[in-house]
């Protein structure tokens, strides 16, 4: 049959749905107690969104349910997967997962304050740092004083840790 009598709308592909945060295979997936609400929360919303959705009209209803039932079936994964560390208050000797870290930045008196966190809590805006990034594996173990070296393509950058949290 010719795809010109096919009618386009009744098509029943899998939507493309972007993945989340690459976690590499064999890397345990370390949250935080914030890190792991954050998903919960997250779980929460799209188990809203897919009440809505079987409410919602026919023609768009099939789709918008793939989508949330795949973004549903990956955050679980992430869920099931989710080892908590809590930070240790009274530990703040070396960098580790869930330490906030003041930084200052080469030899300027420019400072950033950053906390490495899990993949999914990770975010920039946030100052939150996922601890398989570049810089985070070269903070881990530092103490403050100590120097961290990121090596780039074009060079070096130096860290100095001003101070743990």
């Amino acid at each position: 049959m010719s795809r010109a009598f096919i009618k386009e709308d009744n098509q029943q592909d899998t939507p493309f749905v972007p993945p989340r945060a690459d976690l590499p295979k064999g890397v345990t997936n370390y949250v935080t107690p914030f890190g792991l609400q954050q998903l919960l929360n997250e779980k929460e919303d799209l188990l809203a969104d897919l009440k809505r959705a079987n409410e919602g009209h026919e023609l768009t209803k099939i789709k918008d349910i793939k989508i949330i039932n795949i973004k549903l079936g990956m955050l679980e994964e992430r869920i099931a997967t989710a080892t908590v560390i809590e930070h240790q208050k009274h530990d703040n000797l070396k960098v580790r997962f869930g330490s906030i870290v003041l930084l200052k930045i080469g030899n300027t008196n420019n400072t950033r304050q950053m906390q490495i966190v899990g993949v999914d809590e990770a975010d920039l805006k946030k100052n939150k740092i996922a601890f398989i990034s570049p810089l985070a594996k070269v903070l881990i173990n530092k103490t403050v004083g100590e120097v961290a070296t990121l090596k780039l393509e074009r060079g070096e950058s130096n860290f100095t840790i001003l101070e743990i949290k």
